[in-house]
């Protein structure tokens, strides 16, 4: 599973919103719209596409955590610079340094110049856990 993560100031920026960064424009959107929608099709042509999911913005989530034992839930929004889970990709392919490779090439997703996400960018690899899976380190 590749695991993509975001903060509620790069939905804010992917949708015009005002903020301490550039807003994307409708043609930067679209640029990287093509890109994700090209990188899914070559999955799904290499036969390595099982499934991706794109998750709705912060603002839209709840947290649900124990305090003293008592679940508490708070809505977002999460502060800006919270990161969260933005989407996953899940692949079925040839083992973990391939899944790697893959995830590897949203490195060059298009983004405007001079964005400032406030933080590095990066996407997480995880194995799925299934029936005898391996869980030790």
């Amino acid at each position: 599973m590749i695991l993509l993560y975001g903060s509620q100031k790069d939905y804010d920026m992917l949708t015009g919103k005002p903020g301490d960064g550039p807003a994307w424009s409708e043609q930067d959107v679209a640029e990287m719209h093509a890109f994700m929608e090209k990188w899914n099709n070559d999955l799904v042509e290499s036969g390595e596409f099982v499934d991706a999911q794109g998750l709705t913005a912060p603002v839209h989530a709840r947290r649900v955590r124990l305090d003293n034992g008592v679940p508490v839930v708070t809505d977002g929004p999460y502060p800006e610079t919270q990161e969260v889970l933005a989407g996953y990709t899940i692949v079925e392919c040839d083992g973990f340094d391939r899944a790697t490779e893959i995830a590897a090439r949203l490195g060059g997703t298009p983004y405007p110049a001079g964005t400032d996400l406030g933080r590095d960018w990066y996407a997480d690899v995880r194995p799925i856990a299934g029936p005898g899976a391996e869980l030790e380190l």
